[in-house]
C-alpha cells in the first residue's frame, strides 16, 4: 500500500499515526518554543471586551457610606470589596450583584484601600491610622486590628512568599506585620522604611522590588527586596536620581532636583532624601547589596518645567511595567503614563542607573481636582482601565491590545482608547478588573458602583 504523506492535512490530526499525544506535541512544537495556554485564553477574553456594557449598577445611598476609595477583588472572583469614605465596606456577589454584606463600622474614618492575602482573608486600612484583618467565614467581627501608623493608612500590600503584611500611610512609614504571629492584640510589625510625603506603595508580583510614589514627583525604587531587614538612615546604598526619558538612549544625566508641588494631598519644598546622609554598606559576599535604592522622576509629558504629584501607582501582573497617574504642580492637568522596567547594567558605565523608560502615555480628564483616581491593569496586561471623568476608558498598547512586549515603541507613543463607558453622574474615582471573568467594576465620588460586562 501507498505510504501516506507526511504533510497531508488528513493525517496530521488525531487520529494520525501516533494517537492523540502526538498530534497535541506536533501542534505544541509548531507554536514555538515558549507556549503560554494563559495567553490564548486571555487572548479570547480580551476579544470579550470589545462588546462589553454597562451591564448593572449598584445604586448606593450616599447619606451612609460617601463617596467609593477603593474596589477589590476576591483571588477566586467570588466578592467584590467596595471601600467607602464613611467607615463602611461593602460586599457583593459580583456575578448577580447582589449585596451581601456591609461592614457598617469596619473604621472610625475613610476606608481607604482592600487587599484579599487568600480567597478568605482580607485587611483594611483606614484614615483613623489602623489596618483591620477580616475573615469573609466570619464578618460579624474583625480578626485583629493593627495600629503602628501615626497618619492615614492608604496602601497595603502582601507578600505571599514570607506571609507578611506591608502598609504605607502618609506618616511617610512603610510598616511590616508578620501575620504568620497574628493574635486578637494584633501582630508583630516594625517600621521598614521611611520617606517625605509617601503617596502610594506597591510590591512587584515577584516581590523584588518595592516602588514608592511621593507627591513631590518622585518616584523610589528598592531593588533586590529583603523585608526582613529593617531600613534606616544610612543603612541601604542609594542610587542617583534622575529622570526618566522616553528614548532608547538612557545616558542622559541629572535630576530635576527639589520642586515645590502645590498638590491637593501635600505641600512640600523638598525632595524625599537628602544623599549626603545616606552611606553605602558594603556589598553582600558573592552579590549586589540587598534594598539597594533608586530614586527617579519620572518624565511626563508637558511636565519638563513643573512639578507633578504621583497620585496612583500599579504594577503589570508580570513584572514588565509600572503604571502611574501624575498631576501637574498647578493641578490643571492629568496624566497616564506606562513605564517599562530596564533591566541589567546601564548602557555605559559611567551613567546613572534607570530602572524605567516611558513607552506610552495620554492625558487624562482634569475633573474631581483633589481626589485620587486609581487605575488598573487587566488580568493579562494587555488592557488599562482608567477612570475619565464620569465614566471609565479601557486602554490598550495598541489598536489590537497586544501585549506590551510585543509592541514596545522607540519612543514613548499615545496609549490607544479601546473603548468608553459612562454609566455615572459623578467623578469616577476606581476601577477594577474582575480576576477570573470578563467584568470591570468603577466606583465613584456620590457612592455609585457600577459593573460591566459583554453584552450580545
Amino acid at each position: 500500500p501507498e505510504h501516506p504523506r507526511h504533510n497531508d492535512p488528513a493525517d496530521s490530526g488525531p487520529g494520525a499515526p501516533g494517537g492523540l499525544f502526538a498530534w497535541l506535541r506536533g501542534r505544541c512544537l509548531g507554536r514555538g518554543v515558549a507556549v503560554d495556554p494563559a495567553r490564548d485564553t486571555f487572548g479570547a477574553m480580551t476579544g470579550l471586551y470589545g462588546a462589553i456594557q454597562p451591564a448593572d449598577s449598584v445604586s448606593l445611598s450616599t447619606r451612609t457610606h460617601g463617596a467609593v476609595f477603593n474596589l477589590e477583588y476576591s483571588p477566586d472572583g467570588s466578592v467584590l470589596t467596595v471601600a467607602c469614605e464613611q467607615t463602611e465596606v461593602l460586599l457583593f456577589d459580583p456575578i448577580s450583584s447582589k449585596h451581601i454584606k456591609t461592614l457598617s463600622e469596619a473604621h472610625e474614618d475613610c476606608v481607604n484601600n482592600i487587599r484579599f492575602l487568600d480567597n478568605r482573608l482580607f485587611a483594611t486600612c483606614s484614615d483613623d491610622t489602623t489596618i483591620a484583618l477580616w475573615d469573609l467565614r466570619k464578618l460579624n467581627t474583625k480578626v485583629c486590628t493593627l495600629h503602628g501608623h501615626t497618619s492615614w493608612v492608604k496602601n497595603i500590600e502582601y507578600d505571599t512568599n514570607t506571609r507578611l503584611l506591608v502598609t504605607s500611610g502618609f506618616d511617610g512609614n512603610v510598616i511590616i506585620w508578620d501575620t504568620n504571629r497574628c493574635t486578637e492584640d494584633g501582630c508583630p510589625h516594625k517600621k521598614f522604611f521611611h520617606t517625605r510625603f509617601l503617596m502610594r506603595m506597591r510590591l512587584t508580583p515577584d516581590c523584588s522590588k518595592m516602588l514608592i510614589s511621593t507627591s513631590s514627583g518622585y518616584l523610589l525604587i528598592l531593588h533586590d527586596l529583603d523585608l526582613n531587614k529593617s531600613l534606616e538612615v544610612g543603612s541601604y546604598p542609594i542610587l542617583r536620581a534622575r529622570r526618566t526619558t522616553s528614548s532608547s538612549d538612557i545616558t542622559s544625566s541629572g535630576s530635576s532636583g527639589p520642586r515645590a508641588v502645590g498638590s491637593p494631598c501635600h505641600q512640600n519644598n523638598s525632595g524625599p532624601l537628602s544623599e549626603k546622609v545616606l552611606s553605602r554598606p558594603s556589598q553582600r559576599e558573592g552579590g549586589s547589596p540587598r534594598n539597594s535604592l533608586e530614586v527617579l522622576t519620572p518624565e511626563v509629558p508637558g511636565e519638563r518645567d513643573r512639578g507633578n504629584c504621583i497620585t496612583s501607582l500599579q504594577l503589570h501582573p508580570k513584572g514588565w511595567a509600572t503604571l502611574l497617574r501624575c498631576s501637574s504642580n498647578t493641578d490643571d492637568q492629568e496624566w497616564t503614563c506606562v513605564y517599562e522596567f530596564q533591566e541589567g547594567a546601564p548602557v555605559r558605565p559611567v551613567s546613572p542607573r534607570c530602572s524605567l523608560r516611558l513607552t506610552h502615555c495620554i492625558e487624562e480628564a482634569n475633573v474631581g481636582r483633589g481626589y485620587i483616581k486609581e487605575l488598573c491593569f487587566s488580568p493579562d496586561g494587555r488592557m488599562i482601565s482608567s477612570p475619565h471623568g464620569f465614566g471609565i476608558r479601557l486602554l490598550g498598547f495598541d489598536a489590537h491590545c497586544s501585549e506590551l512586549v510585543d509592541c514596545l515603541p522607540r519612543e514613548a507613543s499615545p496609549l490607544r482608547e479601546i473603548r468608553s463607558l459612562y454609566s455615572h453622574n459623578d467623578v469616577v474615582l476606581t476601577t477594577k478588573f474582575s480576576p477570573t471573568h470578563c467584568q470591570i467594576a468603577s466606583g465613584c465620588l456620590s457612592g455609585r458602583v457600577s459593573l460591566y460586562q459583554p453584552k450580545f
